[in-house]
């Protein structure tokens, strides 16, 4: 299988504390819908980096802080109470396709990496899970989106 292309998103420089390890998380969409855009969803909800799909899976990279308590920190993480973190892709219209029949985004959970890959992405290592793309109608994926294999070091 080739491996897909990955989209790494452009953002203004992060301030690093000394306590706080830059690390990658790779979203995998393994079947998205061919003509639809996805992109990343930043904190003020508008779409970073926007591709629209092919026949192919579509990756993003999406760049993160590792505290050294284990929590998740970054331009695209977000938070729901403690300990969930979580990030956005966006489909469709939320993806900046003002033409899209599709008004949607996925919550991708990310705070359930266990903590022997994230001590792995402390030392460089990408860490990558690989998500469904499509729901049964075989509609854009939405909501909250579980992973069908779980994380894994690449």
């Amino acid at each position: 299988m080739q491996r897909p292309a990955s989209r790494t998103p452009r953002f203004p420089a992060i301030r690093v504390d000394m306590a706080e390890t830059p690390i990658i998380l790779r979203l995998t969409i393994a079947d998205p819908v061919p003509g639809v855009r996805y992109s990343l969803q930043g904190k003020d909800n508008t779409p970073v980096d926007a591709v629209t799909a092919a026949d192919t899976p579509l990756s993003f990279d999406v760049p993160a802080r590792l505290a050294d308590d284990g929590r998740l920190l970054g331009p695209f993480v977000r938070r729901q109470g403690p300990p969930r973190r979580f990030v956005y892709i966006a489909v469709g219209k939320q993806a900046g396709d003002v033409a899209s029949c599709w008004d949607r985004r996925a919550k991708i959970d990310v705070h359930d990496c266990p903590a022997e890959l994230l001590a792995d992405a402390r030392r460089g290592r990408v860490l990558e899970t690989v998500l469904p793309g499509r729901l049964a109608d075989g509609s854009p994926i939405c909501a909250m989106v579980q992973s069908s294999s779980g994380w894994r070091v690449i």
